[in-house]
């Protein structure tokens, strides 16, 4: 099951003047490491859009130490 670890305060601008919420996500998978990815929520509302698997991790904790190391260039 899937999860929300860091909700990030500043919005990702996009190329088309849409302006996104940015979150990390991560879930367990079978073998007991973590994914984690990105999510972007546009402030026009609609369907979020949610990047490949951007990390693999041995556990939840630095799974969610990856997301807050992430920096707003990493995001765009």
């Amino acid at each position: 099951m899937s999860e929300v670890l860091f909700a990030f305060s500043d919005p990702v601008p996009g190329p088309d003047g849409i302006t996104w919420a940015a979150r990390a996500c991560g879930a367990q998978l079978e073998n007991g490491l973590w994914e984690g990815w990105l999510e972007f929520i546009p402030d026009t509302g609609g369907e979020f859009v949610a990047s490949p698997r951007e990390t693999t991790q041995p556990n939840r904790a630095d799974t969610l130490y990856w997301a807050t190391g992430l920096t707003p260039v990493y995001l765009e």
